[in-house]
């Protein structure tokens, strides 16, 4: 099938945020990243002659990027680490090493692990239902791309089954 296909990002599609993501029963300390988000659709034109409006993309990805700027990506769902949530905060363990993180600082996403992958993959969730809301009928497919550092990032796509 032949379609367009249109691209957002840097500027205003960033967010900072702290992390520590498991890998092999293990846990990263605790860290940021300067996270950097692209956009990208894939569709047919409307009657307009386009595929996506740049400004409704743009505006839809600062929302998200900053629901999560200057806060703890909690993976919610993990598989290693221990969380409990109190009235005010979230204590999270793994092994020794504890945490207590006020929940006004804390954005519990519904992922195992806080990767680039996991992130785009939520990112991607979030901004389709976004798309589906506005009555983007035209678009086939949706990629996100979530950048930890220049040149080291992952990308999630989602085929929208037109």
């Amino acid at each position: 099938m032949s379609h367009y296909r249109v691209r957002v990002e840097r500027n205003k599609l960033k967010f900072a945020a702290a992390h520590m993501a498991t890998f092999a029963g293990q846990c990263e300390p605790l860290h940021g990243h300067n996270y950097a988000v692209s956009i990208e659709v894939a569709g047919t034109l409307t009657e307009d002659a386009w595929v996506a409006d740049f400004s409704l993309l743009k505006t839809l990805g600062k929302a998200i990027c900053d629901e999560l700027d200057h806060a703890f990506l909690l993976q919610r769902d993990s598989r290693v680490l221990e969380i409990d949530e109190g009235m005010s905060n979230w204590k999270v363990r793994f092994g020794e090493r504890g945490f207590v993180f006020p929940k006004s600082d804390v954005r519990a996403l519904p992922i195992d692990n806080t990767t680039a992958e996991r992130l785009a993959e939520w990112f991607a969730g979030r901004l389709r239902g976004d798309l589906q809301a506005r009555g983007a009928a035209n678009l086939s497919e949706l990629r996100v791309e979530v950048e930890e550092a220049p040149g080291q990032g992952a990308c999630f796509v989602v085929d929208l089954g037109r």
